[in-house]
C-alpha cells in the first residue's frame, strides 16, 4: 500500500522547487502561475494559482490528494479546499531555520525524509562556511533591503537573516519579527537617508526594480550606497522565496556583494 500522496498541488514555488530537488516532481499535479523555479515546472504542470487566490474547480478537477499553502495569505483558499473535502497543508515558515524544517517535512510526506535531510545539511554546511569567513571580517556592510517602494517596506525575517549570515548588517533589523508586510512599512524616507547603508539591495516582488525612481527620492543621493554605486536589484524569484532558491543562490549572491565591497576598503 502507498501511503505517500500521489496527486500534489503546490500554490507557491518554493515546495514544487524542493519536490522537483527530491527527485519527486512527478507527483506535482499543479502549480502557481508565479512558479519560476526550476524552468520545466512551468512547462509541464499546469498553473491553477495565483497568491491570494485560485482555481477552486480546476484543482479539484485534477483531483489532489494534497495541497500545499503558504501563510495566513492563503487561507481562505485553502478553507475552500478543506470545505470541499481536499486535505490542506499551510506552512507559515519565516526564518531560515524554518525553511529547512518545511524541506525536511514536506520530504518525509514523500518518503524522501532522508534525501531531504542530506539536501538541508548541504545547504548548512555552505551556512558555516560562509560564517567562518564573514567572521574574519574586520569591518561589515551596513545594508538596507527593499522588498517594495510603495509604500517601502524592509526586513523580512529570512532575507535579514541571510544578510546577517552573508556578512552584512541590515539596518532594518527590528522589522525581522514582523510577519506581516504592512508591519515592516518605513513610514518616512527619511529614516533610509539617517540609517545611510553602505550597500542597497532591491527585489520588488515580482517587478523590475527601476534605479532611477530610487534616485529621484528626496535627498537619497546622499546615501552612501548611492554615491558609491553599490545598488543592486536581487530577482524576487530568489530571494523572496522561502525555500531553496534563497538559502542556496540566494546566499550566495549575497555573499559575493558583500564581499566585494569588504574588499574595496581594504
Amino acid at each position: 500500500m502507498n501511503y505517500y500522496p500521489e496527486r500534489i498541488v503546490c500554490l507557491t514555488e518554493e515546495t514544487t522547487e524542493t519536490l522537483y530537488l527530491l527527485g519527486e516532481q512527478d507527483r506535482i499535479v499543479g502549480i502557481s502561475g508565479f512558479t519560476v523555479r526550476p524552468k520545466q515546472a512551468r512547462k509541464e504542470k499546469p498553473k491553477v494559482s495565483a497568491f491570494v487566490d485560485a482555481k477552486i474547480d480546476e484543482i479539484l478537477d485534477l483531483k489532489p490528494d494534497l495541497v500545499i499553502g503558504f501563510s495566513d495569505i492563503q487561507a481562505d483558499i485553502a478553507k475552500d479546499l478543506i470545505s470541499k473535502g481536499i486535505t490542506v497543508w499551510v506552512n507559515n515558515h519565516r526564518s531560515v531555520d524554518d525553511i529547512f524544517k518545511m524541506m525536511v517535512q514536506l520530504g518525509a510526506l514523500v518518503g524522501k525524509a532522508k534525501e531531504a535531510l542530506a539536501l538541508v545539511s548541504h545547504f548548512q554546511n555552505r551556512i558555516q562556511e560562509i560564517k567562518t569567513i564573514t567572521s574574519q571580517w574586520g569591518i561589515k556592510p551596513k545594508v538596507y533591503f527593499e522588498e517594495w517602494y510603495d509604500p517601502l517596506i524592509s526586513g523580512i525575517q529570512w532575507v535579514n537573516e541571510l544578510i546577517e549570515i552573508a556578512g552584512g548588517e541590515d539596518v532594518y533589523k527590528e522589522n525581522s519579527l514582523e510577519s506581516l508586510a504592512k508591519n515592516r512599512i518605513i513610514e518616512h524616507q527619511e529614516e533610509v537617508i539617517q540609517k545611510n547603508p553602505d550597500i542597497i539591495l532591491a527585489s520588488w516582488c515580482g517587478k523590475k526594480f527601476k534605479p532611477k525612481k530610487m534616485l529621484a527620492r528626496k535627498a537619497w543621493n546622499e546615501i552612501k550606497a548611492i554615491q558609491d554605486g553599490e545598488v543592486y536589484e536581487i530577482d524576487s524569484s530568489i530571494i523572496l522565496q522561502p525555500g531553496p532558491a534563497s538559502v542556496s543562490e540566494g546566499l550566495e549572491i549575497l555573499h559575493r556583494i558583500f564581499h566585494n565591497w569588504v574588499k574595496k576598503q581594504s
